[in-house]
């Protein structure tokens, strides 16, 4: 709107932006942006399940890349990477609203790959990481928790908690699938925000692997997860998230180990197992 710029923030940063960039009010005031039309998603999840990452400046590379497109006001598509990168640079706090009791923040890559996305950017941009809030949008209580409060409570509400992973083991080969899922997920917040406590891998080193009961039966239901969650471990500890102890480096190397050896000595049987 045309009005003074002390009583409207939103026409003195655009105006700012414009400035800067050279372009046109109206493409300097964008915020919304999205994936060029035809292509879906970050990819910051495809890059770290895959560990095809050596610099976590790839994974906020990757979110500017795919995510700086614009839709003007004349219905047509233009890449604004410039105003996307000028817009993230003067960000405080990134957030994200939970808006479902089902789905948390380590039970789908959504999350990470979005909101780690654009938390790495603004790093990227910034120099430094910014504090990432979120909020559970569905209570009446207006609970807003720091990413890493999050991270903790569900860790304990679900990935450590017995009740929640023996429920999962009823379910056999897709129950131990969906712990070493959530493992994963729980990575990703430490390769985007390293909003993730050592503790957190301790944990899951302690009850999923080191307590040879458990580890033997998620092997028999699913020793393809199981050899995943030991090489998730392996690799937090490689690239810093988790300074664990070499007594217990040592164990889950030779655990990852065997249960390689092992599927490779029962694999006609392992497919049968899947299905």
């Amino acid at each position: 709107a045309d009005e003074p710029t002390e009583f409207n923030f939103v026409r003195k940063h655009a105006l700012a932006q414009a400035a800067d960039l050279g372009v046109p009010l109206a493409e300097a005031a964008t915020r919304v942006f999205a994936n060029a039309p035809g292509s879906y998603g970050a990819n910051v999840n495809h890059i770290v399940e895959s560990s095809n990452w050596d610099d976590d400046s790839q994974l906020a590379e990757a979110f500017l890349g795919r995510k700086s497109f614009a839709y003007g006001q004349r219905g047509e598509w233009r890449e604004a990477r410039p105003v996307l990168e000028r817009a993230l640079a003067t960000v405080d706090a990134t957030f994200q609203n939970i808006d479902s009791f089902e789905v948390g923040i380590s039970d789908i890559d959504h999350y990470y790959e979005n909101l780690g996305g654009v938390t790495k950017s603004v790093e990227k941009l910034r120099g430094a990481r910014p504090p990432v809030l979120v909020a559970d949008a569905i209570t009446t209580t207006g609970r807003l928790s720091s990413l890493e409060q999050m991270v903790r409570l569900e860790t304990r509400a679900k990935l450590l908690n017995p009740k929640w992973f023996e429920a999962m083991l009823a379910h056999g080969y897709q129950g131990v699938h969906e712990i070493e899922a959530r493992v994963g997920n729980t990575y990703g917040w430490s390769a985007t925000t390293a909003a993730v406590e050592g503790w957190v891998y301790q944990g899951v080193a302690d009850t999923f692997l080191l307590d040879e009961a458990l580890r033997e039966r998620m092997t028999g239901l699913n020793a393809h997860a199981t050899a995943a969650i030991a090489r998730r471990l392996l690799e937090a500890s490689d690239r810093g998230f988790w300074q664990a102890d070499e007594a217990t480096l040592a164990a889950l190397q030779q655990i990852y180990g065997d249960l390689e050896d092992r599927m490779e000595g029962v694999g006609t049987q392992q497919l049968a197992v899947g299905g």
